[in-house]
């Protein structure tokens, strides 16, 4: 939930700090001094710019603080083409030993038909309000689902089941940082204006599908009808006008901002970073279990937010740099 509004993603827990400043050291000690390693996606340089940020079509959740919209300046700076893939995630793993949140944990939470078990006992409680998220024992970035399941044929997939302070070891060993949500959004957008999708204004343009999100009924019945009930291989859609993969649906992403419904009508013009403090993280583009009918946020300006050691089975992130 995120200002009370339903979402795709599980509800924020009580994992994490409380108030933590922005700039606190983002690795864990587990992972003792990382040593630089090679990033392995492909990165395209978006151009500096002015745009509009924001829920031009008023269509949001009030408590979301898509509102009001505001002008935002940029500098240039290069970001992934695609969410961080499972394989990626794999070479940096290897090459630090790192631990994520949800291996020290034990468990993390997977949407209840995804499920891959063991046995019975891999459940250890539904999450309340919304029974269709399990806290599962073994679920993890190898096994998303649960410990009864792998990664075998999810190379090219996002990895998800990580935390942001997972993302944020990532992008230290490889040298770069996650996204600011206004670096995110003017991204997501292709360099077009006030567009509710990366691609226009309808979802499914001669009824072709442009993101992986649910069809059918919530959370009884997908279709499937875009080819896929969890996680798509990133790049299966077309990409933006800057060449940008997956900016709606597949995974959440995680951003560097702590969310504040209120930033918006007080966020500065130029490289807007979000709030010095906060208890929730950013995360924004929607998932595979995005529906008109329940949640939303597969629009570019939609935003959604977690604790930032909150993990899931439909959370990923993508990386920047100057």
């Amino acid at each position: 939930m995120t200002g009370g509004r339903p979402c795709c993603s599980p509800p924020p827990s009580s994992a994490g700090p409380a108030m933590t400043p922005r700039r606190a050291p983002a690795t864990d000690a587990c992972a003792g001094q990382l040593t630089p390693g090679e990033h392995q996606s492909h990165q395209v340089r978006v151009p500096a710019g002015r745009f509009l940020m924001g829920d031009a079509f008023g269509e949001g959740y009030p408590c979301d603080g898509e509102l009001p919209v505001h002008p935002v300046r940029l500098a240039s700076f290069t970001i992934d083409t695609t969410p961080v893939t499972n394989d990626a995630f794999a070479a940096f793993v290897t090459a630090t030993g790192y631990v994520t949140d949800a291996e020290r944990a034990g468990r993390s939470a997977v949407f209840a038909p995804h499920l891959r078990l063991t046995g019975p006992a891999d459940v250890l409680s539904v999450y309340p309000g919304t029974p269709w998220w399990a806290e599962v024992r073994g679920a993890d970035w190898r096994h998303p689902y649960g410990p009864g399941g792998d990664l075998d044929g999810l190379g090219d997939h996002p990895v998800v089941q990580v935390s942001r302070a997972d993302a944020e070891t990532y992008c230290a060993w490889a040298g770069r940082r996650l996204p600011s949500e206004a670096q995110w959004e003017y991204a997501a957008r292709g360099g077009a204006a006030s567009r509710r999708f990366p691609w226009g204004d309808d979802l499914t343009p001669g009824g072709r599908h442009h993101c992986n999100i649910w069809q059918g009924a919530f959370p009884v019945a997908n279709t499937e009808e875009d080819g896929w009930s969890a996680t798509s291989p990133v790049g299966a859609y077309p990409p933006n006008g800057y060449g940008l993969y997956d900016t709606s649906g597949n995974v959440w992403e995680w951003c560097a901002d702590w969310f504040d419904p209120g930033y918006y009508a007080r966020s500065p013009e130029r490289e807007p970073r979000g709030p010095e403090f906060g208890t929730l993280a950013v995360t924004r583009g929607g998932s595979y279990l995005c529906h008109a009918s329940y949640c939303h946020r597969y629009r570019v300006a939609a935003r959604s937010a977690n604790a930032p050691r909150a993990t899931a089975a439909n959370c990923g992130f993508r990386t920047v740099s100057a």
